[in-house]
């Protein structure tokens, strides 16, 4: 990872587009063999084949059970995937046919609540985020809220690894395997922990903090070490550097609009209203990125408000993650 690329931007012009008719699509996965998953909030996981069509995999409610509606979704060796569930927190396992079972529900004799994102590394552990105690969850979309805390789970059991977060999302380890790297979308910074022996983890680092309109959601890396950001809000990407340095990549947004949230942060009357509404040109509040195609070099984004995936083509290649060659 010595090599490092030059500074790039996208414009709205470079990008392409994919899927539709996608509900609430914020978390992306791709594969190897060009599939492209999605989560669906009518229940599941949307599937974009690689020759263009969409199928659902996934379970409509019933009188017994409610759907899960994932932010964070993983893929498993064996095909299935695990939702994380904001909605009543908690992750749950969704087999091929519609299956849908729980997987981890609680940690340390608590519940789960707000369960954002879950992650799985190569070693077979399972990483998931909560973003907040506090219910309704709106009640830390402010600064001075840190109450997340990420669980991991694995042949040892399940243990809080992390604590004390401002509302915690995405999280993936380090291509170097070092360290597990965080969101802190309300906390407004990218945090890392050093990864120690059996999944234990060190003290926490700032790798970086975000200022105006920028409240990280997505985190990616590349094979470079870049960790790559979007913010939901301003709709931009912006690629942090090994050395905490940023680049913005690309932005879509409307100042006054990003201006009026962000005195609603300041002022600490941020509500989830001010997530579900946007102004821009084309993007509808950024939430991931990850890389797909052969070489890894394009980068699909995630998005809580669209009905499809926009695509671009990133100098550098995207670093292979755990479910890269699992097969459709």
């Amino acid at each position: 990872m010595a090599h490092r690329s030059p500074p790039f931007t996208v414009t709205l012009g470079d990008l392409n587009w994919v899927g539709s008719g996608l509900h609430r699509p914020e978390c992306v996965l791709c594969t190897a063999g060009g599939d492209v998953y999605v989560s669906d909030w009518r229940g599941g996981v949307s599937h974009l084949r690689p020759d263009g069509s969409v199928a659902q995999i996934g379970c409509a409610a019933t009188e017994e059970a409610a759907p899960a509606r994932p932010n964070g979704i993983a893929l498993q060796r064996d095909g299935s995937f695990l939702l994380a569930d904001i909605e009543r927190g908690g992750v749950y396992r969704l087999t091929r046919d519609g299956a849908l079972q729980p997987f981890l529900v609680e940690a340390e004799g608590r519940p789960l609540p707000a369960t954002n994102f879950v992650m799985l590394d190569r070693d077979g552990g399972v990483w998931v985020t909560v973003s907040t105690r506090l219910q309704p969850r709106q009640q830390a979309y402010r600064a001075g809220v840190a109450d997340g805390f990420i669980v991991r789970r694995d042949r040892r059991g399940t243990r809080i690894v992390a604590d004390g977060l401002g509302f915690t999302n995405e999280c993936h380890l380090h291509p170097s395997g070092r360290w597990l790297y965080v969101n802190e979308t309300f906390g407004r910074r990218l945090s890392r922990y050093p990864l120690g022996a059996a999944g234990s983890l060190g003290g926490r680092e700032t790798v970086t903090e975000f200022g105006h309109g920028t409240y990280p959601d997505g985190l990616a890396f590349d094979v470079e070490g870049g960790a790559w950001i979007t913010s939901v809000v301003s709709n931009r990407v912006i690629r942090v550097l090994p050395d905490g340095s940023q680049q913005l990549v690309l932005e879509d947004s409307d100042p006054a609009h990003v201006e009026a949230v962000e005195r609603a942060y300041q002022a600490g009357t941020m509500t989830r209203e001010h997530l579900s509404t946007i102004r821009s040109s084309a993007l509808k509040s950024l939430s991931s990125l990850a890389f797909g195609g052969p070489d890894r070099r394009t980068a699909y984004l995630g998005c809580l408000l669209g009905d499809r995936l926009a695509t671009f083509r990133a100098p550098v290649a995207g670093a292979e993650l755990s479910h890269w060659h699992v097969a459709a």
